[in-house]
């Protein structure tokens, strides 16, 4: 059986731990692989090939930075099928949403590779008699990032890339259900020139998150996953002293409006409920059909779902794969059956869905749930999987309250042909991303990605300018130079503007 180590100093490192977790292939069930879960002594050996890195990675010229941040680019993108493949083997995702996840990522190394511009500060000439003041932007130092299993190569490029632009160095924990691609990440870092200890991987479990949060050096903390997680996160965090980004959970609405193309509607929902077999935080969750289009609607997406092929991801023919763990699989089915039980309508119910050939493997069908009502569970939980909810509203403005009514505000999009209807959502709405007949609204790398209310805990959205302000502090200096015939003199007074 093959063991997933650390990566260390530029090196790979076995686990000494004597701890290891499972890393299943979803597809048959079997397990090909483990992985070693750091110890505290592990972190800390990570930790401090950081901090040691820093020391110099911090007055590496911008130029150097950015030259070896080209190279990184072009290495992912020669070798994108075969990260496809790793997260393919170990998340389950089919090939095309594992190249579109490559893809994503490396849009913000993209970013990182600008960071001159980014960096750019400001400065003020003669604010007084001969002083000048610049404002600039300096590293924190080590950084950390604690990364979910959905997108294992996407994610964790959502964070390291531009931290190590900016000048610091990064300790990344991956999820221990799929670590293959993070490790390749790091290797492929440093084939392209990235200094040992600028970036290190270390697997690990809860021992290894708690140890990275309570570290003395460790300056900030990203994080992507579960609303509770990203809570826990923050709190312990901030009680030891560290900036925190921590990204949580969603329930994601899509509003349909009487006057919308309602082919294109369901097309839409279907892509974005159950494209990566809904293991997505930006997925959509729950439909709301204004009006007297539910029926239509709900029957456009049965015949849809119907039609959708389900099998091992890397089989070209499949457009879902598994979940993740039969663990996962299990309680997504139940929350198809409660919602039956709660009085919502099973119109598609994937559950005990099997693969010939494959019956080991993790897989569960679509659901299609309707006349869900806000009380289900199915509504107010996030499902995590390939289930769709469809609510009814009579107007616009019962739609926007229940919208709102949610205590998640990640993302959200509206279909409609009216551009007056589509603007007035965009400002009525309480998220952090809009989609207006675009059902993911994920921003592009040159923008912040990042929800509202408990989707997000912390100041500052992920990549984009946001990005940079976490991963760097802001600092002001204020300069005079007297003119060689100047004498001076001494003043104790306060200084003074003129």
């Amino acid at each position: 059986m093959r063991t997933i180590g650390h990566w260390i100093d530029g090196k790979p490192v076995d686990g000494t731990s004597g701890q290891y977790g499972p890393v299943h292939d979803p597809a048959t069930g079997e397990q090909p692989s483990r992985v070693a879960l750091a110890s505290t002594e592990e972190v800390d050996r990570a930790v401090a090939a950081a901090k040691e890195a820093y020391r110099t990675w911090k007055d590496v010229s911008l130029a150097k930075r950015t030259a070896i941040l080209f190279r990184y680019r072009e290495l992912l993108d020669a070798h994108r099928d075969e990260i496809a493949e790793l997260i393919t083997a170990e998340h389950g995702k089919v090939h095309s949403d594992a190249l579109g996840e490559v893809a994503r990522g490396m849009e913000i190394v993209e970013l990182a590779c600008g960071i001159p511009e980014k960096l750019k500060g400001e400065l003020s000439i003669q604010v007084s008699t001969r002083v000048d003041v610049a404002s600039i932007r300096r590293p924190l130092g080590v950084v950390a990032g604690i990364t979910p299993f959905n997108f294992p190569a996407m994610v964790p490029m959502w964070m390291f890339p531009l931290a190590i632009a900016c000048g610091n160095t990064f300790v990344l924990k991956p999820s221990e259900k799929d670590p293959s691609a993070s490790y390749r990440l790091a290797e492929l870092a440093a084939e392209a020139g990235l200094p040992a200890g600028v970036l290190n991987v270390v697997n690990g479990d809860k021992v290894a998150v708690d140890r990275l949060l309570e570290h003395p050096d460790i300056a900030a903390v990203s994080f992507v996953g579960s609303t509770p997680i990203a809570k826990y996160i923050q709190a312990k965090a901030v009680e030891h002293g560290k900036r925190v980004q921590a990204l949580g959970g969603a329930k994601n609405h899509m509003l349909v409006l009487p006057d919308a193309d309602l082919d294109h509607a369901a097309d839409n929902a279907i892509n974005a409920a159950y494209g990566s077999a809904g293991e997505r935080c930006m997925a959509v969750s729950v439909v709301v059909a204004v009006g007297g289009i539910g029926d239509e609607l709900v029957e456009r997406i049965a015949e849809r779902a119907a039609k959708l092929r389900i099998g091992p991801g890397n089989d070209p023919a499949s457009e879902m794969g598994p979940l993740i763990t039969a663990e996962h699989r299990d309680k997504v089915a139940s929350y198809v059956h409660g919602a039956r039980e709660q009085g919502a309508e099973v119109v598609v119910d994937g559950t005990g869905y099997t693969v010939e050939g494959h019956e080991k493997g993790f897989f569960i069908g679509v659901s299609l749930l309707d006349k869900v009502t806000p009380e289900m569970d199915a509504y107010r939980d996030e499902i995590f999987g390939p289930v769709l909810c469809v609510v009814r509203a009579e107007t616009y403005d019962e739609a926007i309250e229940l919208i709102n009514g949610s205590r998640w505000g990640n993302g959200t999009a509206v279909f409609t042909r009216d551009g007056g209807a589509a603007r007035r959502f965009q400002m009525d709405v309480e998220a952090g991303m809009v989609g207006v007949n675009v059902p993911i609204p994920v921003p592009v790398g040159y923008h912040s990605f990042g929800g509202w209310k408990d989707s997000l805990f912390g100041d500052h959205h992920i990549y984009g300018n946001d990005g940079v302000h976490f991963y760097t502090r802001g600092q002001v200096v204020t300069t005079r130079w007297p003119d060689p015939a100047d004498s001076g003199g001494i003043n104790l007074g306060f200084p003074s503007n003129h």
